[in-house]
């Protein structure tokens, strides 16, 4: 029976596949008592068997798609397998105990999982998660339970889950994932920015889509309005496949404009840049004509593994994005891990509020060994290209002189060794705490560059968590208080010439985009595929009118009395 389910358009674009749930499987069990504890070996011996061939082809797909460093995961993995010492007690216990497989594999696991955890050598607690991870694989064959593998898919589909994590995305392999779906999240959350640079539709927030949406159901993922339909008819698919022309159509308009300067309708030229997470979304910049990166969101190297990434590792990602920008500006933003971003092997402790709590620059300037292998793998790189360097979380002063210190501090270590390092590096900031908004004119002689982060910059003011869809309407870019902090941040770096760009989502919405040029803002970083539908919209803009249309916006009263002189402005 077909049905409509309503959410959030996260990212555009129209995907008509099979739906493929990423909801984690039921493993519950009962000890019990064998009557044949050689059959109950055999049994254990196959699971493992089986767990060791879907190992070994998930360690040779990695290899392949994504490197020689994360099929290392899974050879650690294979280890644990066939380890004498783990495999050998869960045999022993089901001989001498008559229990059944499950009880005795989860037992012996939880005793050695909570041994490598107590320990101090952080080699030996990374063991447990490898321990932790190969007992639920084994425990889903010994149950009869298929278990969830985003990289293994092999088929055209739509992923269909309660959320999807940053390293859940990061495994999704475009040539197969077409769109996705989810219960929960706005068009700020991660796996919406992450649909958006991976270009595959996305509707978010649906509350329902993991229980009204079976494994193999028909869908269409509309992620220009927000829908989402399970087993459609013949005539909707038919309506919706011309609705996919029609934007593949539009699309190939928009290409025509890639190598073209951003230029308003008045003459005046803004830079439109591009938001990435690894250098593999390089491609995706220049083929949507990003005049720079606004935003390297350099979280995801650390995300998806079970260590910290090596300096050389950082130094390699960073020179690769750099040279392949050839000069154009590239805007790096330190680790911004925390909120709804972790990293299990630095074992942070869990926080009631993490989004307010030990997180980005505060985490860095605490934790400074960490901190300063990614500076002077940034410094190392910096020689390559067109690098500005930015700390985000900034809620003082104080911190970003902290910050800074420490970066002069790495790059004078570096030529100290010998080591070349440029000398025309901006460090600038992430202005996503209201305080820091209201400071920009003291910040403003200190930083070389302000880049506004708009996703937190409006939760924050608004006190509305933007992961959370029952206050999603407190989610208001166009709210006059956030209008009025944009231009005062803007404001502030124009008297002390320096300039101010936006790596929030907002810097791309088609509302946003005329007040934005009409404040004053000097770079426009978005997702690419945001890039060039942003510059076909500059194109018809008069920034002298959009000045204008920006002052009336700021007396303004509501949300919705600003979306209303904008649509009445251009004509949307």
């Amino acid at each position: 029976m077909s049905s409509i389910l309503k959410g959030i358009a996260a990212s555009s674009g129209i995907a008509i596949a099979k739906a493929y749930r990423l909801v984690e499987p039921d493993l519950s069990f009962e000890e019990t008592k064998v009557e044949n504890s050689g059959m109950e070996v055999e049994r254990f011996q196959e699971a493992l068997s089986v767990s060791r061939s879907e190992l070994e082809a998930i360690r040779d797909r990695a290899k392949v798609d994504l490197g020689e460093d994360k099929a290392a995961i899974f050879e650690a993995h294979l280890l644990v397998l066939s380890d004498p010492e783990l495999t050998g007690p869960i045999e022993d216990k089901i001989k001498l105990e008559s229990v059944n497989a499950e009880a005795a594999l989860k037992e012996t696991a939880d005793m050695f999982i909570t041994m490598f955890e107590q320990m101090d050598n952080e080699y030996m607690k990374e063991r447990a998660a490898d321990i932790r991870d190969v007992t639920k694989r084994v425990l889903s064959h010994l149950l009869g339970v298929k278990i969830i593998n985003p990289s293994m898919i092999s088929e055209e589909v739509i992923i269909i889950a309660e959320d999807l994590t940053p390293s859940d995305t990061a495994q999704l392999n475009r040539q197969y994932v077409k769109g996705f779906t989810t219960n929960i999240g706005g068009r700020t959350s991660h796996s919406a920015i992450m649909a958006r640079s991976m270009e595959i539709p996305a509707v978010v927030g649906t509350k329902e889509a993991t229980v009204e949406i079976e494994n193999g159901d028909l869908v269409i993922v509309d992620g220009l309005n927000g829908e989402v339909h399970v087993n459609p008819t013949e005539e909707v698919i038919e309506q919706y496949k011309k609705e996919q022309a029609g934007f593949a159509e539009q699309k190939a308009e928009w290409a025509k404009l890639v190598n073209e300067e951003t230029v308003t309708s008045d003459g005046q030229h803004v830079e439109l840049a591009a938001n990435i997470g690894t250098p593999a979304d390089l491609e995706g910049v220049r083929n949507n004509g990003a005049e720079g990166i606004g935003l390297y969101r350099t979280e995801f190297l650390y995300m998806g593994r079970n260590e910290l990434p090596t300096e050389d590792e950082q130094f390699e990602s960073y020179k690769a994005v750099l040279e392949g920008m050839e000069g154009k500006p590239v805007v790096v933003r330190t680790l911004d891990i925390g909120g709804d971003k972790e990293l299990p092997y630095l074992n942070l402790p869990h926080e009631m509020n993490p989004f307010l709590g030990f997180r980005a620059i505060r985490l860095c300037l605490e934790e400074t060994d960490l901190f300063k292998v990614q500076l002077r793998a940034l410094l190392r790189a910096s020689v390559y290209g067109n690098l500005k360097i930015m700390f985000p979380m900034i809620s003082t002063l104080t911190e970003f002189r902290n910050a800074k210190a420490l970066l002069l501090e790495v790059k004078e270590e570096l030529v100290q060794e010998g080591v070349s390092v440029s000398d025309d590096i901006e460090i600038g900031i992430m202005v996503e705490i209201p305080s820091t908004a209201v400071m920009a004119d003291q910040f403003a002689k200190e930083v070389d560059f302000f880049s506004i982060g708009t996703n937190d910059l409006i939760q924050y003011t608004m006190a509305a968590d933007r992961m959370n869809e029952r206050v999603s309407y407190l989610y208001q870019p166009y709210n006059p208080a956030i209008l009025r902090l944009v231009k005062m941040v803007i404001d502030a770096s124009h008297k002390e010439g320096k300039w101010t760009g936006m790596c929030g989502e907002m810097a791309g919405d088609e509302i946003a985009i005329p007040l934005l040029l009409g404040l004053g803002l000097d770079e426009f970083s978005m997702s690419a595929t945001s890039v060039l539908p942003a510059r076909s919209q500059l194109a018809k803009l008069s920034k002298t009118e959009m000045e204008s249309l920006a002052q009336e916006a700021l007396g303004l009263s509501t949300n919705e009395e600003v979306i209303s002189i904008v649509k009445n402005a251009i004509n949307l």
